[in-house]
């Protein structure tokens, strides 16, 4: 049976657990960011606990216009369910239920055969859940398009953007793909610097296969290559022309330890 609600899985551990307590969790990470939000077509955001990633996510989410509608692409971490998986649940949240863009969602599914309906890739899965806190906060009708997308091949990932980008141009409205990645994983401070700008860069030359290849190729332990790439490539059949870095940090901020960092990078495609 189809689960029609779909609970955190990961309140009160990466993210403050209670509405009032999240909103001023949220509004404290954002507090240095007073610029005017911008209109774009993606952005890549970080998904650790909001005390290691919240600020580059609260910058780079807090600098753009929220539509009602978020396209939310992450990694599948759990390697359950379908290698491209849509929830179609809605989503009980600490500061409110955030309903799924159904006639959205039955677009893209009817787009391309690669996504396919499931809830069991989304039940313990952390990095779009994450990223709703932060849209919730800058738009009240929010509604979310969930996808969970496991390790697979450029030609496929190059249809599912393009499907996407297929459906928002007939959707008739303003829709906004947010790409969720942490970037490299539990290395020096110093090799995580120099493989995530290389990644970075990759990104900025707005080429998504060389994106890809760069990442798969070197055995770069970016979690969210995937969609990343996805909406790079949906980007820029949309008409993307360039990439802005809103922040770059590293986990050793926080813990002190530069001998093992993971990395965490806020850009927007626009």
């Amino acid at each position: 049976m189809e689960n029609t609600i779909r609970p955190p899985a990961v309140a009160g551990r990466f993210y403050p657990g209670t509405a009032d307590s999240l909103r001023i969790a949220i509004q404290e990470l954002a507090a240095g960011f007073h610029g005017k939000r911008k209109k774009v077509l993606a952005a890549v955001s970080p998904h650790a606990g909001y005390m290691y990633s919240g600020a580059v996510a609260a910058e780079t989410l807090g600098s753009i216009v929220i539509p009602e509608t978020v396209v939310l692409l992450g990694p599948n971490h759990t390697g359950q369910g379908t290698p491209v998986s849509l929830s179609t649940a809605t989503w009980d949240m600490p500061m409110g239920k955030v309903p799924v863009d159904q006639d959205f969602a039955n677009a893209l599914l009817t787009e391309t055969s690669y996504i396919e309906k499931d809830e069991l890739a989304h039940c313990y899965e952390h990095s779009l859940e994450v990223q709703i806190p932060f849209l919730q906060m800058a738009q009240p009708r929010l509604s979310i398009v969930p996808i969970a997308i496991s390790h697979i091949s450029y030609s496929v990932l190059d249809e599912i953007g393009l499907a996407l980008a297929e459906v928002i141009k007939r959707a008739g409205k303003e829709v906004l793909i947010v790409a969720s990645s942490d970037m490299t994983h539990y290395e020096s401070r110093e090799a995580v610097y120099k493989k995530d700008h290389y990644v970075l860069k990759k990104l900025a030359d707005m080429d998504p296969d060389m994106l890809y290849r760069a990442v798969t190729g070197h055995h770069i332990s970016m979690c969210g290559i995937m969609p990343v790439t996805v909406a790079l490539i949906a980007a820029l059949e949309l008409g993307a022309t360039k990439t802005e870095l809103i922040r770059y940090t590293d986990s050793g901020e926080i813990t002190g330890d530069t001998d093992q960092v993971v990395g965490y990078a806020g850009v927007v495609i626009s």
